[in-house]
């Protein structure tokens, strides 16, 4: 059953082989000739839309690439521009004649409040754990390790405070570590 099925099936490459090509006539010429040339016109529209999107991507890219070469260049003109006033404010203080020790005093009291905010405005943040906050090795850098009167790891002294920008630690606050008992 399955011989006579097979060959019921004609093979269509034997069959178009079997009977000869008919001749084409000029109104299937035209109309071959008419579909090529709109392929080849949609072809041609394709490839330039192609070509559009290729430039406008590269355009995307090299801008960019541009965008971030001046973010990297010009990233501390914030930071910059707030210091600027402090620094200014060295220069009077060092121009004085005859400074009291309260004119200086008040003069350096009132260019740390500028440094204070040009680093709040830039989120420059203090890392100032208070003496019984637990020790976090993220924040904190013990050096050394001591006896004292409260959980261990925990902080006794700050030796130096730390500092992160927004997120990102800049420095560790150093600080000395109760001992366990």
């Amino acid at each position: 059953m399955q011989d006579q099925e097979n060959q019921a099936v004609p093979n269509p490459e034997t069959a178009a082989a079997a009977e000869p090509a008919a001749p084409s006539t000029p109104d299937q010429q035209s109309s071959l000739e008419e579909q090529l040339a709109s392929t080849e016109a949609r072809l041609a529209e394709t490839h330039d839309a192609f070509m559009r999107a290729k430039a406008d991507c590269e355009n995307m890219r090299r801008r960019a690439q541009e965008d971030v070469a001046k973010a990297h260049k010009f990233a501390v003109e914030s930071f910059a521009e707030a210091m600027v006033p402090v620094k200014d404010s060295l220069e009077m203080a060092l121009k004085v004649e005859a400074p009291t020790l309260e004119s200086l005093k008040e003069g350096v009291e009132m260019t740390l409040k500028q440094l204070n905010a040009a680093f709040e405005k830039n989120r420059l943040l203090e890392i100032l754990p208070a003496q019984g906050d637990k020790l976090d090795p993220n924040k904190h850098q013990a050096v050394a390790v001591v006896p004292a009167d409260q959980e261990a790891n925990t902080v006794v002294a700050v030796l130096q405070k730390g500092y992160m920008i927004a997120d990102r630690l800049l420095r560790p606050a150093i600080v000395t570590a109760a001992q366990a008992k």
